[in-house]
């Protein structure tokens, strides 16, 4: 027995000098071996976020409402009819902000990738300033054109006696200047841009609740926002049975009249839709994140501003892909395709018919 204690306690120390001896050569390899590592190795070491996406989205962007203005100021120089020149003013308006809401929002992005900016910077706050100024101008611009539309199809005489150039031009002057107050309104201490969850943009302060000017600040972005694509959704539906009701009727027997009425409305429900589809997530983000906190959902904003800047990029393709002669060509590209069809298949009957009959009369 004495021996056996005598052995068992030689392992025991033995184990205790071999822990000791392993504990040692790890904390000299934690002190000597292993190379020393600062801050800036560890922020080396973290992804680099791609400027890829904003690269893209503001070069197709701009290019694509430079066409769009090339092809409206060319209309407008050609069309003298004043219900068409003053829809082309108001769409030339649209597409120079849209061009503007993508060269300038979009250089104050890239300077989010190209270091560390925080809340308080002039960077972000000029970031969502002109975020707002430029998300609102459009849907003001859309709902203006559809009560126009609305107007000049449904009450003539009144559109006529009304709706000038100069008019039209102060009309688009004011609503530049109230998307500009809207967007200055943080600047006089009503509400905050603060820096989002991705470190990427600046926009409307989503974060804890309480502060009534915040909470004011986002829900009348988004009421403003809410109540323009009401509007325009009520007045192009208006316009668009106005057409259908004088079409059943045959009343108004000027074709050309109609036709650009048609195209114009045509347009215009392309630019509401588009408007819709962009816009919806990111009012209605910042709706519910006023009400209640969604700290899950954060990522939906990243989504939402990125949809809502597709809506610049989609209005002038609108513009451009929903003209009366874009629309005719593809009507005829389509008939041809459908009269070629239909003689294949007139050809295919006849020949058919032919070749049953012979049959029959061999038999008989």
């Amino acid at each position: 027995m004495d021996v056996m204690k005598y052995n068992m306690g030689q392992d025991v120390n033995m184990t205790t000098l071999h822990q000791g001896h392993v504990k040692a050569t790890i904390g000299g390899l934690d002190n000597s071996s292993l190379p020393p590592v600062n801050s800036s190795q560890l922020y080396a070491a973290q992804p680099v976020r791609s400027m890829a996406i904003p690269i893209f989205s503001m070069t197709l962007g701009a290019l694509s409402n430079i066409i769009a203005l090339f092809i409206l100021v060319k209309n407008y120089t050609r069309f003298r009819r004043r219900s068409k020149a003053t829809f082309l003013l108001f769409a030339s308006s649209l597409v120079l902000t849209d061009f503007a809401g993508h060269v300038i929002p979009g250089a104050l992005v890239l300077r989010f990738y190209s270091g560390e900016v925080d809340s308080d910077s002039p960077t972000c706050q000029l970031l969502g300033g002109s975020l707002v100024f430029f998300g609102l101008c459009p849907l003001f611009l859309g709902c203006i054109m559809a009560v126009e539309r609305c107007v000049g199809i449904t009450r003539p005489l009144l559109h006529s006696a009304l709706v000038t150039s100069t008019r039209t031009k102060m009309v688009v002057a004011s609503l530049w200047v109230l998307a500009g107050i809207v967007a200055t309104l943080p600047f006089l201490g009503v509400g905050r841009y603060s820096i989002q969850h991705s470190k990427t943009w600046c926009f409307i302060n989503a974060g804890s609740q309480g502060n009534w000017t915040d909470d004011g600040f986002a829900m009348l972005f988004s009421f403003l926002g809410v109540s323009t694509l009401v509007v325009s959704l009520i007045c192009n539906t208006i316009s668009g049975a106005s057409l259908i009701q004088a079409r059943i009727k045959k009343r108004n027997c000027n074709r050309r009249a109609k036709s650009h009425d048609i195209e114009m409305v045509v347009q215009l429900v392309g630019i509401m839709m588009a408007s819709c589809i962009c816009w919806s997530p990111l009012l209605v983000y910042v709706s519910i994140t006023r009400i209640q906190n969604c700290k899950e959902y954060a990522w939906l904003s990243l989504l939402g501003v990125r949809m809502a800047s597709w809506n610049q990029i989609l209005d002038p393709w609108v513009y451009i892909l929903l003209r009366r002669a874009v629309l005719r060509k593809i009507y005829q590209t389509v008939l041809r395709k459908t009269d070629i069809n239909k003689s294949k298949f007139d050809r295919w009957e006849i020949s058919s018919f032919q070749s049953s009959d012979r049959s029959v009369v061999k038999k008989f």
